[in-house]
Order: structure tokens, then C-alpha cells, then sequence
């Protein structure tokens, strides 16, 4: 912990001299750089690289419900991957959960990565924390939301057009489904050895969609040290 530290107050000073300028920030998000790199892979692709003789399996792109079972045979495929590196969107929440179940019940020392210049946002979080070494390099991005049930505008809407009676039970079953995905959060941050606190503290003081008002964030980037308070990164870079 000491020597993660000690590297972060280097940073500053190391792109000081390097003459690398900070990336521009997000003005409706602003912990976030304007510009992330999730991957435009439409479907997360797996594909394995070798690095200083280490395999490492490369997860790239959006999150389908088909991801877990994909990564299990990718997992079979490469028995001798010791990392996964991430950068993703997100998409489904539940597929993100069993996919970092997968690795965690594995039964290998996985580390996941989030390498420098990559982002993991969403249900990428938890993929990210299935490993059971955990790290966010400086200038990676773990980026968390407060997730929305109500994605589907045109049922909403349809629904006020057919009446009160509809609309009631819509809301209804979205204040359902999202009381059992936050129970399902809870519970995978406890098996993970994430603090409970990254929910309440982080990503549920998120907006989940755009305001009116100024205040227009829906994402947050954590900083390193936020990383390591909440257990999201257990091991040095």
C-alpha cells in the first residue's frame, strides 16, 4: 500500500516532465475525462496477449447476457492467463455480476486490471471486481453510475397514454426490480470484499439520468485514493 502510494504522488511530476497535459474533463460529468476508452467492440470480445511471459486475457467491449458463459470457456480456453485487463461500457447489470462471479469462483489467482488509458464503467465494475487481486493502474478509469430501471422511454410513456391504473403498476414493477438488483449489488460486494459503502456513498448519490437543473452528472470517476478506500483496488500497480 505504502509503495501504490508513494508511485501515485509521482504521477503529477512524472507528467510534469514528460510535457503530457491533462486530459480534458467532462463538463457535465467532471470527475471524468471528456474523452474514455471503453472499446467499440458491439460485443465483448476475449483474445489473449502475452506480456514480460505473463498470459493475459483482454476483455473489450459492451456486456451481453451471453458474456459469462464466453468468459468461463475463454477462462478453459487459457489455463495459463494470470490477468484480465478490461475497458467496456457497461450492459447488462446481471450478466456483469455472474461474469465476476465466474472469475472469482474459478478457483484461480485472477488478477483484474484496468490498464492505463482504459475505462470500465457500469456493469464492467463487476466484472473488474471478481478478481481476486484487484488494480486500477493511474490513468485508469473504474466508473460508476447509479443504475436505471426506466431505459425503456416508450413503455413509460405508452403507459401515462393508457392511464393511472398503468402507469401504477409500471411503476410498480420497476421499484420491484430495482430493489432486488440493489439486494443483488449488496450481496456481490460482500463475496467480493468491496466495501458496502461504494453503494451508498457512490454510486447511489449518482443521478440516474441527466437533470434540468445544473447539476447534469450521471457518472463518477473514482480517484486512486477512493479506489483503495472502498477495497475496489486491493493490490499495487
Amino acid at each position: 500500500m505504502v509503495r501504490l502510494r508513494a508511485k501515485m504522488a509521482l504521477v503529477p511530476v512524472a507528467l510534469a516532465l514528460m510535457g503530457q497535459a491533462a486530459p480534458a474533463m467532462d463538463p457535465d460529468n467532471p470527475t471524468c475525462p471528456k474523452s474514455l476508452n471503453f472499446s467499440d467492440y458491439k460485443q465483448m470480445k476475449f483474445s489473449k496477449i502475452t506480456r514480460g511471459g505473463d498470459d493475459i486475457l483482454l476483455a473489450e467491449g459492451i456486456i451481453d447476457k451471453d458474456v459469462p458463459d464466453r468468459l468461463k470457456k475463454a477462462l478453459d480456453q487459457y489455463p495459463d492467463v494470470t490477468e484480465i485487463w478490461l475497458r467496456s461500457p457497461g450492459g447488462d447489470a446481471r450478466a456483469g455480476n455472474a461474469a465476476g462471479r465466474a472469475i472469482r469462483d474459478s478457483g484461480r489467482l485472477l488478477i483484474t486490471r484496468i490498464p492505463k488509458g482504459w475505462a470500465c464503467f457500469s456493469a464492467c465494475n463487476f466484472v473488474f471486481m471478481g478478481g481476486r487481486a484487484r488494480i486500477v493502474e493511474p490513468g485508469g478509469y473504474f466508473i460508476v453510475h447509479m443504475f436505471t430501471m426506466t431505459g425503456a422511454r416508450d413503455a413509460i410513456a405508452m403507459s401515462v397514454e393508457e392511464g393511472t391504473d398503468s402507469t401504477i403498476e409500471l411503476i410498480g414493477s420497476i421499484e420491484q426490480e430495482s430493489a432486488l438488483l440493489a439486494s443483488e449489488d449488496n450481496d456481490f460486494l460482500i463475496r467480493m470484499g468491496v466495501s458496502r459503502d461504494l453503494l451508498t456513498e457512490v454510486m447511489y448519490r449518482q443521478k440516474a439520468v441527466k437533470g434540468a437543473d445544473n447539476d447534469k452528472s450521471t457518472r463518477r470517476c473514482l480517484t486512486q485514493d477512493e479506489a483503495l478506500k472502498y477495497n475496489v483496488a486491493n493490490a499495487a500497480a
